[in-house]
Parts: structure tokens; C-alpha cells; sequence
């Protein structure tokens, strides 16, 4: 099992988060994907954000969240707005 916080995005708070939603290794990420990750974020932490999807795609794809190209960052907006 791999650490989150080895991932890129993933800090020691997000991390925590993710474990409290069932999610506590990289592997399980990958696994779940970023958008399902952050609907169990979003049911348990309510105040998280479209940021907060960005840093889990940028670590499921291993690049920094600025890094994801536009076309990503808008099918991660209407995911996001669904699930509010």
C-alpha cells in the first residue's frame, strides 16, 4: 500500500480526509477515481471544493492540479455541480 501523501496534491489534511471516507491508501484512489473520491468528501466534508477535485485528478493522473488541461478542468466542473 502506497501512502497518499506520496501522490502529488495529496497533503497530510486531505489525507486524513480521505481515510475517514474509506479511501487510505493510493492504490484505493486509483481505484475509485477522483470523482467518486470527492463525492465521499463532499457527503462527509461539506465545505470542499472544486479545488479540492482538481488535486484528485492532478493525483490520480501524478501531475500538479495547474497542470491539468482546461478540457479536464470543465468535465471536473460539471461533475462537481451535480454532485452539490
Amino acid at each position: 500500500m502506497t501512502e497518499l501523501k506520496t501522490m502529488p496534491n495529496i497533503g497530510i489534511e486531505l489525507a486524513r480526509k480521505l481515510t475517514s471516507v474509506g479511501i487510505g491508501d493510493a492504490e484505493t484512489l486509483l481505484a475509485v477515481g477522483a470523482i467518486e473520491a470527492y463525492a465521499r468528501l463532499k457527503d462527509a466534508y461539506p465545505q470542499v471544493c472544486t479545488v479540492h477535485l482538481y488535486a484528485l485528478e492532478g493525483a490520480v493522473r501524478n501531475v500538479a492540479m495547474q497542470d491539468l488541461p482546461q478540457e479536464i478542468r470543465g468535465r471536473l466542473q460539471a461533475a462537481a455541480q451535480v454532485l452539490k
